[in-house]
């Protein structure tokens, strides 16, 4: 427990100038999606996916907390089982550049580690910054620290580059890309999560979830790409 609030207690320090510089609460956003699947029958099974985040984007910062969970079971066991963590905080400079500072934790049952945290610092530029559209571009140096199941642990630097596209393809839906590579000495972990969200009425929509994620070096008998497609609903507050 004492790692994970280590990890909790510095995403929130990266995110404090979001407590220390007062705003109105309408610049904040936040929403929390929910995804429920149970079968019955010849095969029993559960899958529970559920995501929160909250944001704001003011006149010299940014900030984005999330947090996302998936849980899934048959007749006889847990078959999956993971948790993530981030926090990012983007400091504006002038056009359209900005340094970001993110930290990230993951916690995933079946990945052959016990946790991974990554902290990275860079800088950004917005390529793209219209009414509709936005393509942000990230490069910066970092740190990851992993602990394998069996009890051994890893450290190591790394350098972070990352895109995020974000599409508000009509008043009711929109469409999102955010890709992350993670390049170390000896593990380079690539991240993409694509989706598409679309208005059912009001503050309620449907979103469609695609997240590719492949590790160069695993354990033993752990796979290294994992894809998980993910039905939603989100209600944006």
């Amino acid at each position: 427990m004492k790692k994970t609030y280590s990890i909790l207690t510095a995403a929130l320090l990266v995110t404090g100038n979001a407590v220390a510089e007062e705003a109105p609460k309408s610049l904040w956003k936040a929403s929390a999606e929910l995804g429920f699947v149970m079968t019955s029958g010849n095969t029993e099974t559960e899958t529970l996916n559920a995501k929160a985040n909250v944001s704001t984007d003011r006149t010299q910062w940014r900030h984005k907390a999330e947090i996302t969970a998936l849980k899934s079971s048959d007749d006889i066991s847990t078959t999956a089982e993971k948790y993530t963590l981030m926090g990012k905080s983007d400091y504006k400079l002038e056009g359209k550049n900005f340094l970001f500072g993110v930290i990230t934790y993951d916690d995933d049952k079946f990945s052959g580690y016990d946790y991974r945290a990554t902290e990275a610092i860079g800088y950004g530029r917005r390529v793209i910054e219209e009414t509709d559209m936005t393509l942000d571009l990230e490069v910066g140096p970092g740190a990851r620290q992993s602990k394998l199941d069996s009890g051994e642990t890893d450290s190591e630097g790394i350098l972070r580059a990352a895109a995020t596209f974000d599409w508000t393809i009509s008043k009711t839906s929109k469409f999102s890309e955010a890709l992350t590579v993670e390049a170390g000495e000896d593990v380079t972990v690539t991240k993409s999560v694509t989706s598409l969200a679309s208005q059912i009425e009001g503050n309620l929509s449907m979103k469609i979830t695609f997240t590719y994620k492949n590790t160069s070096e695993v354990p033993v008998g752990v796979e290294e790409t994992d894809t998980e497609t993910a039905i939603t609903l989100v209600y944006n507050f």
